[in-house]
């Protein structure tokens, strides 16, 4: 009888091992908000220092000086592609469920746009910014006076940060230098002339004003990965001397300018204040679109990046050099009643957008002191407490 019980036993706990367990449910995406980079553009005037020699012929650009490329906009279609496959149907969102706002530069308007087509084809979703005339806070903090800024503060601070603007030149003469070996101007004091480091506050107290070889050649670093990723022939990206990995290298250059104005504590906190709790009051509102798309500049991805303590890596760019059209990603999702943040960059590789190959990464960030998936609370504190409070309405 006992064999038998011990048989039946080991029996029914065979036959039960072999039935399916239910997995948990995955926590569920209620609400997308991203800020993102605008896409491949022509350089701004004066990008490239007016007194910068080079061995070579600068290319023409298609387009007006400042604005979005053709081929910039069909980087972000395909950006917006991938956003639609696990953001939204294929059939036309709701009504007032996609919100997209852009700063007020033609680049940046005509991103939000080829993103918002891109996304839902035929669905008209609208494209909102404010009048040319206006500084939107949201992406213009500093200019704005959007936040208590201080400028002699923040002199102090990127001094602090960096080690001083003339150690920071130091840690890149190497790359000045390998910067000059591709504009191949022949002159051993330099491509160009920027006089020496210096670092103070603007003359109307909202911002600071830098000079010197940092400030110089990263503009010409941006322009030379510009013309990479807008697919100009290699015999004219950087006169036909800079191949992929010499644009990665040199974008550290641009990296760099964003330790003085984007990634010191005290500027990432103005600069990303209205940002920051813009994203806060979205995140936490208890009604709102699904999906919000905030098209503004490098300086905004970086300093929100920054102000949550992540670094941005992307294939073919140098660390903390925001990529045209790369994006920072905050997901609410809902575990039950609880509720969580989870953080990304979804961005293009150099390659991709160069070639226009639909490949796109998306990477999740760790906040330090939280989880991927960090409980709403705990994030809304962590970025309450790294911005600065608003001293207007933002938007």
């Amino acid at each position: 009888m006992h064999n038998a019980l011990r048989r039946l036993t080991a029996l029914t706990a065979a036959a039960l091992s072999l039935l399916p367990i239910a997995a948990a449910a995955a926590p569920k995406v209620e609400r997308v908000v991203m800020v993102m980079r605008h896409g491949v553009r022509a350089p701004i005037n004066g990008e490239v220092p007016a007194d910068t020699r080079a061995n070579g012929k600068w290319p023409a650009w298609p387009v007006a000086p400042e604005y979005l490329t053709a081929h910039g906009a069909a980087a972000i279609a395909s950006l917006a592609r991938h956003d639609r496959h696990w953001l939204t149907s294929k059939a036309c969102p709701a009504p007032d469920s996609v919100r997209v706002w852009t700063n007020t530069p033609q680049r940046t308007i005509a991103t939000g746009q080829a993103w918002a087509d891109a996304l839902a084809p035929g669905c008209g979703i609208t494209v909102g910014h404010l009048d040319e005339r206006r500084v939107d806070p949201l992406f213009e903090p500093l200019r704005a006076g959007a936040t208590g800024f201080d400028a002699t503060r923040a002199v102090a601070a990127i001094q602090a940060y960096t080690g001083g603007v003339d150690a920071l030149t130091a840690r890149h003469a190497s790359l000045i230098a390998r910067l000059d070996q591709v504009l191949g101007c022949g002159d051993p004091s330099g491509c160009s002339t920027p006089g020496p480091a210096t670092l103070k506050p603007s003359a109307n107290g909202n911002g600071i004003d830098f000079t010197g070889p940092i400030r110089s050649t990263s503009g010409t670093a941006q322009v030379l990965l510009l013309q990479y990723a807008e697919g100009m022939p290699l015999s004219q990206v950087g006169f036909g001397r800079a191949d992929a990995a010499t644009i990665r290298d040199l974008g550290v250059l641009h990296a760099a300018l964003f330790d003085v104005f984007a990634r010191s504590p005290y500027m990432a906190a103005h600069q990303a204040g209205p940002i920051g709790q813009h994203i806060l009051t979205t995140l936490n509102a208890s009604d709102g679109p699904r999906i919000e798309m905030l098209v503004g500049h490098d300086t905004n991805v970086a300093a929100l990046a920054a102000a949550l303590g992540v670094d941005l890596d992307a294939t073919g760019f140098a660390r903390n050099d925001v990529a045209p059209g790369g994006a920072l990603v905050f997901e609410r999702l809902r575990d039950g009643d609880a509720l969580f943040v989870r953080l990304s960059y979804r961005v293009q590789p150099l390659a991709a957008i160069r070639s226009g190959a639909a490949s796109v990464e998306r990477q999740r960030l760790t906040i330090p002191g939280c989880s991927e998936a960090c409980p709403i609370d705990r994030f809304a504190a962590i970025l309450r407490d790294r911005i600065a409070p608003l001293t207007q309405t933002a938007k």
